[in-house]
């Protein structure tokens, strides 16, 4: 008998322990943090926006821990420097998902960094949210793509269709067009979608042409350029060509009555900064600008003081207009998305984006079927009244980078090249 109790008692105890683990290891499990992986420009010639977009996507993890996370799970961030370095992203994604085992990936900063994504995230069939990328979706159609680039169903033509409706408000009209472009995905995309745009208009090309990436010098090609004499010069560019450019062209000068359009860098601190009045008259895209009619996007301005904050400690390009606050939207949305759902499935996740109108920082965002926003807003802005170099607090005021369109955002009227220099 006392052997039969102290068996049953023995019984009892280990069943206690087996139930007290499984509850103990299910209690730990659901505090498990929810893992977003991805690679980021840290280092190369895109790391000013790639940190301080590293930078606002800790803030949204930091915010979104403070309301409980995830699915009741704390969110950890995992991320490795890509270098600008299309090469580097195969094997951090590899890594990510097969090491790591992160819940989600999501983009570094940049179509060059996006496009060599795109295979492993299709194969895999999981979702995949893109900062900043052009066209990234067209080749491989991968309904778990979307991205935060606000430029239209069309993305490489919208991109740049205010910009050349904004040109023919000059007169007299343009009629010629010369292009420039680094010889890289983004670029490429851009200006393919430019022609596109030139041809609408009926504009005679008198120059097309790539430039190499890692070109030292710019003032050649400008006066190249300038032989064949266009009314207008489309660029699309990386920072370190777009400066290149800016340059050249304030050394060579230019007869065309329009320059610019796709010049990525030129909204960085630093660079605008460095280049102070060599930047008046150059007409280009943009995403957010201190004018006052942005007022329209609710949570900017406190976001973007938030971020200030903190900037020069991180040393981090110090406004963060051009990228934090569309960095904090991307996972925003995610975040977002996966909490409606209630749970990790990249199926229904991807189809309540597809069919849900987002909230964000940035304003209501809503995808099409490939990913990319049902209607752009990328904004046309061009550079007037910069009075001096290394003055970075005059960038702040109203009147720098006044706003061309879109028409609800619009606060001046576009200016012949020149008659700003």
């Amino acid at each position: 008998m006392n052997t039969f109790r102290l068996s049953y008692l023995r019984s009892l105890v280990a069943a206690f322990a087996f139930v007290t683990f499984a509850l103990f290891a299910t209690s730990v499990s659901a505090k498990e943090p929810i893992k977003i992986g991805f690679g980021m420009a840290l280092t190369g010639g895109l790391a000013g926006g790639g940190k301080q977009s590293l930078v606002a996507m800790e803030m949204w993890a930091d915010d979104i821990n403070k309301k409980g996370g995830i699915l009741g799970r704390p969110v950890k961030l995992i991320y490795y420097d890509d270098q600008t370095k299309a090469s580097t992203v195969p094997g951090i994604y590899a890594k990510l998902l097969d090491v790591d085992k992160v819940d989600f990936v999501v983009s570094g900063y940049g179509t060059n960094l996006i496009a060599p994504a795109m295979p492993l995230v299709k194969q895999r069939d999981i979702i995949f949210m893109g900062l900043f990328g052009m066209d990234c979706n067209k080749k491989w159609k991968h309904d778990k793509y979307f991205q935060i680039l606000p430029s239209g169903p069309d993305p490489a033509v919208d991109f740049s269709r205010a910009w050349f409706d904004t040109i023919m408000q000059l007169d007299p009209k343009p009629k010629s067009i010369a292009f420039i472009a680094a010889d890289a995905e983004f670029a490429r995309n851009l200006k393919g979608g430019a022609e596109v745009n030139a041809k609408r208009l009926g504009m005679k090309v008198t120059y097309n042409k790539n430039y190499k990436p890692g070109t030292p010098d710019f003032t050649p090609i400008i006066r190249a350029i300038n032989a064949t004499n266009p009314d207008v010069i489309y660029v699309a560019a990386y920072p370190p060509g777009a400066t290149g450019i800016t340059r050249a062209v304030s050394e060579v000068g230019t007869k065309a009555v329009a320059f610019g359009g796709g010049m990525v860098g030129l909204q960085y601190s630093g660079i605008m900064k460095g280049l102070g009045p060599k930047l008046n008259g150059i007409l280009n895209y943009d995403f957010y600008v201190p004018e006052p009619n942005m007022n329209a996007y609710p949570g900017v301005v406190d976001l973007l003081k938030r971020y200030q904050k903190v900037s020069v400690a991180r040393k981090v390009d110090t406004k963060g207009w051009y990228l934090v606050p569309w960095a904090y939207a991307y996972l925003q949305i995610l975040g977002d998305a996966v909490n409606a759902v209630g749970k990790i499935d990249h199926d229904a996740i991807a189809k309540y984006m597809h069919a849900t109108e987002f909230n964000t920082v940035v304003g209501k965002v809503k995808f099409g079927k490939n990913g990319e926003w049902v209607k752009g807003r990328t904004l046309t802005v061009q550079w007037q009244n910069i009075k001096k170099q290394n003055d970075l607090e005059q960038f702040a005021q109203a009147g720098i980078r006044k706003i061309m369109a879109p028409a609800a955002f619009a606060t001046g009227k576009v200016k012949p090249f020149n008659s700003l220099r």
